[in-house]
């Protein structure tokens, strides 16, 4: 809570409020994600195993919860319910949405709910940059390629930008044109080179950084070699990669119990190949020197997206909402404040 908040008060707060807040904090939200990872990596968290509900006529559509505790500058209990439809974007409609619920961790009450499917694609974003940062060394490239021109593709792209990046271009991929011509129009208004490539193997040659932000549910990239020594690639979309790739990769987690599971490329690369052993470390690692990016092979981060990284951001935005007066409070939104009257 803030400290201007009084007890049981309960707050919400809306997405075009979040979004403006995002706007202008992304170099903000890297720094907090940097100190989530950190504090999970020493121990000072809870990030429970996520949960996901199906449903037998929409075998792709899953809404999933992410309950955790976020300890050290946060102090924070919560969790992220998150629905993700793919089939809404054939309406033009984000493929995700979600609402994140935030709680005092000195007396379990909630105290805000906030429009999240924003601080999600935030996060994500957020971690992308900071794996590329970190395993490519540097903020310079000559060529950023990116496959998938979704929402979290564009969120990156800002990103990208926000954090200073330089390229001699970006190159867009997308199986659908019209796509993929939207988001090269966004990184040009960036003012940024951009130009879209409908050619897979063409739009990832020659690129420093290879983004993969789809909504892919199972490896179609399975060509041994289709990455070189020294690409960086982020595989934000966790399935768009065949073990073989994995295999031939230096791999990098945010954290490596959670990633090895729900089918995604290393999980399936564990279920191929019998172990672990293509395994090379975290991000918190890398940030704190103990792993150091392989020059040799192909460098693949795979962020699973944990649920601490969400109340990290989300209680940055929060409380920046508190300070701006943008929350909305809910009056007696508790019933009963008292045990005995």
């Amino acid at each position: 809570m803030t400290s201007q908040q009084r007890p049981f008060d309960f707050q919400v707060v809306g997405g075009a409020a979040i979004r403006s807040l995002i706007a202008d904090s992304r170099t903000d939200i890297v720094d907090t994600v940097r100190t989530a990872y950190l504090t999970h990596h020493d121990g000072d968290s809870v990030n429970p195993n996520s949960y996901f509900l199906r449903f037998p006529d929409k075998p792709d559509a899953r809404i999933i919860a992410l309950p955790a505790y976020v300890g050290g500058d946060h102090d924070v209990a919560g969790i992220k319910w998150i629905a993700s439809f793919p089939q809404n974007i054939h309406r033009n409609i984000p493929r995700a949405s979600a609402a994140l619920l935030l709680n005092d961790y000195e007396t379990g009450y909630p105290f805000a709910c906030l429009e999240a499917s924003q601080i999600s694609a935030a996060r994500t974003a957020a971690s992308a940059v900071l794996g590329a940062e970190e395993l490519h060394g540097g903020r310079s490239a000559r060529q950023i390629t990116v496959v998938g021109a979704g929402v979290i593709a564009r969120n990156i792209v800002e990103f990208f930008d926000a954090q200073g990046w330089t390229a001699e271009r970006y190159v867009v991929h997308d199986r659908v044109p019209a796509y993929a011509d939207a988001l090269q129009r966004h990184v040009t208004a960036l003012g940024h080179r951009a130009e879209r490539e409908d050619d897979f193997e063409r739009a990832v040659d020659g690129a420093d950084v290879v983004v993969f932000a789809t909504t892919a549910g199972e490896p179609w990239v399975t060509r041994a070699g289709t990455f070189t020594a020294g690409q960086t690639v982020l595989n934000v979309s966790l399935r768009d990669l065949a073990p073989e790739i994995i295999a031939e990769s230096q791999n990098i987690l945010d954290d490596i119990d959670h990633c090895m599971t729900a089918n995604t490329s290393p999980h399936l690369a564990e279920q191929a190949y019998g172990h672990r052993d293509f395994l090379d470390g975290t991000l918190a690692q890398v940030l704190r020197g103990d792993v150091k990016p392989d020059r040799d092979r192909p460098r693949v981060f795979s962020p699973f997206g944990l649920g601490i990284l969400d109340l990290a951001v989300g209680l940055r935005v929060y409380r920046a909402a508190a300070a701006r007066g943008l929350t909305v409070t809910v009056p007696d939104f508790f019933g009963e404040t008292e045990r005995w009257a």
